[in-house]
């Protein structure tokens, strides 16, 4: 390592080489679908614009994939500010597009990808991209190599006029992934989530290895896509599906924001619960969630309270109502504040306050335009209430009786349900500093420990259990130290 720091030293990245420096910051680097997915949303942009009702995705022999709409096509021109196509600017200029325009006169006033951050970062961790668009009568082409334009936008050929929209065909550079190899899988998941997202959009995904070709269409949008999700559950009551969106003079809100849903209950079986901010797949959640949860939480309680229900000595909490719910969440938020580029949790905060609000009236109306299934919902939730209650009692029950005494580093959970709390183990009083600030302060602890932790494979009780770490532990989980006979 040179000792030399000097103005020498500073080094300024430019166009597209912060992200190959660090690929990380801005894709997930298990396998490439994420640089795919990123030209994906584009097209979905231009269906969820109104623009195009056909999205075709191919994944070629060689490796590569290519994705086609019939939108409008990137514009062709010379941007004015940067002297090259605008097509050549959205590939190799982070932080431009027609996605960042959010006035009304803007091109995509709700978007998933953003033009110019998406397809930037795509052409960045490629060997190579081709992208073709038919707009103005012409079929124009550019081929870019190692994220730099081989040569400028050329138009190739005439075409009808009416003929429009864009194809872009992706080489990944398998120098910045784990797995060089697209997950044919996870991309089917992706695709058939965009259809259900884009009713009456038709949606395909053709694999040129196998000859298999598959599309996915579906009238019912988020209804739809739900009752085939839960087809061998029994629910307690039929799917509610609805959506709501902000009008021209709300004086909190954009106009055009707000959320479409389909809920369901069933007292047992497997949950489906997926949400999505502006066609992105939201995987883990985020203010969005939380505000449906609230507001399912408010009208389910605001029933209970109407007729009388709810048994005497029992609190309902938002986790009793919600913890049998099945759901398929979409909203739609202008300028969505996203963790990470990867874009997997939302944060906006304002998610929050809006899908409650949308929710919580349309439900409460439904449950008590049906009764019975509201009353069956209701007995749901009010079970879930009574095992919450009766398994805090247990631990309640069992503390009482014992003198051991909570570890002092332990950051405790607020709820008392064993079946939901979990605990963290992290090394060190720095790493738990951290996880504090990420938990859910309602069901996760944090217990930092000190130290490499006793292996206590054949380690003989005294030794065991006079090691304060793990002494710690088996105190914070509940177990306290025993006997094998105990």
């Amino acid at each position: 390592m040179s000792s030399n720091y000097d103005e020498s030293s500073f080094k300024v990245l430019r166009g597209l080489e912060p992200v190959r420096q660090r690929p990380g910051m801005y894709t997930t680097l298990d396998n490439p679908n994420h640089i795919i997915t990123e030209v994906v949303d584009n097209a979905c942009d231009e269906a969820l614009a109104g623009f195009s009702d056909h999205i075709t995705v191919t994944a070629h022999a060689d490796g590569s994939v290519s994705v086609q709409d019939e939108g409008r096509g990137i514009p062709v021109g010379i941007h004015p500010e940067e002297g090259v196509s605008v097509v050549e600017v959205a590939f190799t200029v982070l932080h431009a597009g027609g996605k960042f325009n959010k006035n009304s006169g803007g091109a995509y006033k709700f978007a998933g990808g953003l033009h110019g951050v998406g397809v930037a970062v795509t052409n960045a961790l490629s060997k190579a991209v081709e992208v073709t668009v038919y707009r103005e009568g012409g079929e124009h082409h550019i081929r870019f190599e190692h994220g730099v334009a081989v040569s400028p936008l050329l138009k190739v050929a005439d075409c009808a006029k009416r003929k429009s929209g864009t194809t872009v065909r992706a080489w990944p550079d398998s120098q910045y992934f784990d797995n060089p190899a697209i997950n044919l899988a996870q991309l089917e998941r992706a695709l058939r989530a965009k259809a259900v997202l884009l009713p009456g959009v038709t949606v395909t995904l053709n694999i040129e290895k196998t000859g298999e070709s598959r599309s996915w269409n579906y009238p019912d949008g988020l209804r739809g896509y739900l009752a085939e999700a839960l087809a061998d559950e029994e629910l307690a009551a039929p799917i509610f599906d609805g959506g709501r969106y902000v009008g021209k003079n709300d004086d909190n809100y954009d106009e055009g924001e707000g959320a479409a849903w389909a809920l369901a209950w069933a007292e047992e079986g497997a949950i489906t619960r997926e949400s999505y901010v502006n066609l992105i797949p939201t995987w883990s959640g985020g203010t969005h969630d939380s505000g449906l949860r609230d507001g399912v939480f408010g009208a389910v309680k605001g029933f209970v309270e109407l007729h009388g229900m709810l048994p005497k000595g029992v609190k309902l909490t938002s986790d009793d109502v919600f913890s049998r719910v099945s759901f398929v969440l979409s909203a739609k938020v202008l300028d969505p504040s996203f963790q990470g580029q990867t874009k997997e949790k939302l944060v906006s905060r304002s998610a929050l306050k809006l899908v409650s609000m949308l929710v919580t009236d349309p439900l409460l109306l439904w449950l008590n335009e049906h009764v019975e299934y509201g009353k069956r919902i209701a007995e749901i939730s009010i079970k879930q209430a009574q095992s919450r209650m009766k398994s805090r009692q247990k631990v309640e029950k069992r503390k009482s009786s014992s003198v051991a005494v909570l570890p002092g580093k332990l950051t405790d959970a607020a709820d008392f349900n064993p079946e939901r709390n979990e605990l963290f183990l992290v090394e060190g009083d720095s790493a738990g500093g951290s996880a504090k600030q990420g938990r859910d302060k309602e069901f996760q602890a944090i217990l930092p420990l000190r130290g490499k932790v006793l292996n206590t494979f054949e380690v003989d009780r005294n030794r065991l259990f006079a090691n304060t770490e793990v002494h710690d532990i088996a105190v914070a989980i509940g177990v306290e130290p025993h006997d094998m006979d105990d």
